[in-house]
């Protein structure tokens, strides 16, 4: 007589239903890739004495006076001139937030703890969301230059690169335009990995310089940070946007070159994760999110420059 195997693949092993064997979960679950929120944090200008709360927030500039070059005349007494009116920008606030409603079942049922999880993603979410708030601040910004030949946006193919030609010239507007370094006489670059690519390819190792290599102090360099060349200092993330806008649907990338006091930020509350209160009649729907009001404007145009290119590369 044959054996009777009780086996994975008889009734007293098969998966699933009454049987014995089963799937098993690992019950550390990773999160998602993410890219780090980095863009706020070019907004260093903020109100310092501001008078009273409002929706907007009006930040002056004083305008200097034009230079004085003719000699005087002894037995004459110069004509006073007058200040100009300050220059101005308004940042009007606005509120942000977002929420998740998480049920008493899903506590009690998940295998894994969804509490420590939830805050996670939620803080996360916050970071993110006000970055690209401040993004689409900052790539607003009026001065512009374009990769290759193109001059506008919509002629832009993936062959007009990035090229050391293009930082040379926004560093050179910068600097005409009196723009402060953001790091000693060094201005910010924000450029994707995928324009990093192409412009590290043009220019070899020979004209970068790492952190270590010009004195960044370890606690001063940024996230992404990959070294200085050409007056500026480079700091690639995939934060910076890009969208398919080129020439036939082509992806065009936004480099941004920045000095002192390009962006400015005015906070009424600062985004903050909230737990909600608990108010349905049987105590089962428990409210998790993030709230804060704010607003971002460019405060020194003069101090900003956008550079739209394609990549060799393009995803």
């Amino acid at each position: 007589m044959a054996n009777v195997f009780t086996s994975t693949t008889t009734p007293g092993g098969t998966a699933g239903g009454a049987g014995l064997v089963q799937k098993a979960y690992d019950r550390l679950l990773e999160f998602a890739l993410r890219s780090e929120p980095l863009i706020r944090s070019v907004a260093d200008k903020r109100p310092a004495r501001q008078a009273i709360p409002g929706s907007t927030v009006v930040l002056q500039r004083y305008v200097d006076l034009t230079a004085a070059t003719t000699a005087l005349t002894e037995d004459t007494d110069p004509d006073a001139v007058g200040i100009s009116t300050p220059t101005s920008v308004t940042i009007t606030l606005a509120e942000y937030g977002n929420a998740v409603l998480v049920t008493r079942a899903l506590e009690l049922f998940s295998l894994a703890d969804v509490d420590p999880a939830i805050a996670n993603i939620i803080a996360y979410n916050l970071a993110d969301s006000i970055d690209k708030v401040a993004m689409t601040t900052l790539r607003g910004g009026t001065n512009v230059i374009y990769g290759g030949d193109a001059t506008a946006t919509n002629e832009i193919v993936a062959g007009d690169t990035l090229a050391s030609a293009n930082i040379r010239k926004a560093v050179a507007k910068l600097r005409a335009g009196n723009a402060k370094g953001r790091k000693g006489n060094l201005y910010w670059v924000g450029l994707h990995p995928e324009v990093s690519h192409d412009l590290r390819a043009e220019t070899g190792s020979a004209g970068w310089l790492i952190p270590h290599q010009y004195g960044s102090s370890q606690n001063e360099i940024w996230a992404g940070e990959i070294g200085t060349y050409e007056g500026a200092y480079f700091v690639e993330t995939n934060r910076m946007y890009n969208a398919t806008d080129g020439a036939s649907s082509a992806r065009v990338y936004r480099t941004i070159v920045a000095g002192q006091q390009a962006l400015a930020e005015a906070v009424a509350e600062e985004p903050h994760v909230v737990v909600g209160p608990v108010v349905d009649k049987l105590m089962r729907h428990r409210p998790m999110g993030w709230y804060g009001v704010l607003g971002f404007a460019r405060y020194r145009e003069e101090a900003l420059y956008r550079i739209e290119s394609g990549s060799s590369i393009a995803s």
